[in-house]
């Protein structure tokens, strides 16, 4: 067994410090899920252990998908990146017309045979930062140029921030904020970034519009969330105003330090204590203490992903990187901000933490190829410290024989003065006929004084 860890550990590539945040996060996962599910297994007629059994599969599955994407050249998903993308589109078609409804929106797909559930936005989600990286590395050159850098970068995004908008405008508003860093970072210039945030805000109250004058749509959801968070009166039970205010409770009743693993009470008051609202449950059983460590966990994964992007040398792992790095990190800091009430109700869950199946799986994904970025990164170091290492070898090795040449040539010339120096003198005009080569002298051609 442990000949099999070593085996694994030394197989294992990329940055440390990121596959040790993956780890944690999941033991966050496993006690927060596990304490915050125990009503729901008592609605649902199941064993206390269910929940936990299952979280426990999912993200030993996702951990494995991480060390496989890890494991594949990050070169790769440049080619892939285009086959996603145009496949993610018809299916985000498909979902806003014909997906499963839930939370009055229709977000979700059912796959025939296994019959599993997951979100198209998710997929989008990984599709449209692999595509971007690709395109905003291939239009550097032209990247000021509205036509020829901007607009190949600007479609893509808002097509895909369009078809999620309508029945998830949150996971949309996240990605057109997620997407303008990047190309921040990608060098587009601040007055494009200017007119794409005036069009999007343009669109937005298009859609609102339409979607209250015919119905079509959210509106309803999306103007009571508003009214709920600004709102300093909360009449009535409305279910987000229900939700934020237990979430307030749990928080409250956490402390500093918290009321123990399994302690929480506010579990039992909350709809969703093991997804949107799971890091209340977290700072009510370990306080301010615990939850900061979280979000010390998410800000030192972002930290290390920036540092990959700076080590990285081409541009596409640079932002590839990146991309997906600060998506993953700032849909966490929405949830957290949920949670504490400083934003509205947004429906995000927190990435690697949330019980959840097919949104850890593609999150395992996106933290694999930041982990192959990596891991390219590290290799090419390498390489460069052992060429570095040869060369200075190779340079000590040449000092040497050059000091040994002039040394025999001392010898030579020391020795010139006896008649059998005659030999010596051959040997230094040999020498001296050929300076653009390094003279090679074996021992037996130095002549005995």
């Amino acid at each position: 067994m442990a000949d099999h860890m070593k085996q694994l550990l030394t197989r294992t590539k990329g940055d440390k410090v990121i596959w040790g945040v993956v780890l944690l996060l999941s033991f966050i996962s496993l006690l927060a899920v596990y304490s915050s599910t125990g009503s729901l297994a008592y609605r649902m007629e199941k064993n206390s252990g269910y929940y936990l059994a299952k979280q426990v599969m999912v993200l030993g599955l996702g951990l494995l998908i991480i060390y496989q994407v890890h494991k594949v050249n990050y070169t790769r998903f440049a080619k892939i990146a285009v086959v996603l993308y145009l496949l993610s589109l018809p299916l985000l078609v498909y979902t806003l017309f014909f997906g499963t409804s839930l939370n009055e929106g229709s977000r979700w797909i059912k796959l025939p045979v296994i019959n599993l559930t997951f979100q198209t936005s998710d997929l989008a989600k990984l599709a449209l930062f692999m595509f971007l990286a690709r395109v905003l590395s291939i239009k550097q050159e032209v990247i000021k140029d509205f036509k020829k850098g901007f607009l190949p970068v600007l479609v893509p995004m808002l097509l895909t921030c369009m078809l999620i908008a309508p029945a998830n405008l949150s996971t949309a508003l996240m990605l057109g904020m997620t997407c303008s860093i990047v190309f921040f970072i990608g060098r587009v210039q601040v007055k494009h970034l200017m007119l794409m945030a005036g069009a999007g805000f343009i669109c937005l109250c298009v859609l609102f519009t339409v979607s209250k004058i015919t119905g079509w749509g959210r509106a309803a959801t999306w103007e009571q969330r508003i009214v709920d968070f600004a709102s300093k009166k909360k009449e009535g039970k409305h279910q987000d105003v229900y939700q934020v205010e237990q979430a307030k409770i749990a928080i409250a009743n956490g402390g500093i330090t918290g009321r123990g693993p399994g302690k929480s009470l506010q579990k039992n008051f909350l709809p969703h204590p093991y997804s949107d609202f799971i890091f209340s449950i977290i700072v009510e059983e370990y306080g301010l203490l615990g939850g900061g460590f979280v979000v010390i966990l998410y800000l030192l994964f972002l930290w290390r992903s920036v540092l990959i992007f700076k080590r990285c040398p081409f541009a596409f792992g640079a932002f590839l990187a990146v991309g997906l790095s600060i998506t993953l990190v700032f849909q966490a800091m929405l949830n957290m901000a949920v949670n504490v009430h400083l934003v509205p109700v947004t429906g995000l869950t927190l990435p690697m933490i949330s019980m959840g199946g097919s949104s850890i799986w593609f999150t395992s994904i996106a933290i694999g190829i930041v982990l192959s970025v990596s891991k390219y990164v590290d290799e090419m170091e390498g390489e460069k410290k052992n060429a570095a290492k040869a060369a200075a070898d190779a340079a000590a090795a040449e000092v040497a024989n050059a000091d040994a040449e002039d040394t025999a040539i001392a010898a030579l010339k020391g020795g010139a003065a006896s008649p059998s120096a005659s030999g010596g003198q051959d040997v230094i005009a040999q020498i001296e006929r050929k300076p653009g080569r390094a003279p090679k002298i074996k021992v037996s051609q130095i002549p005995i004084e």
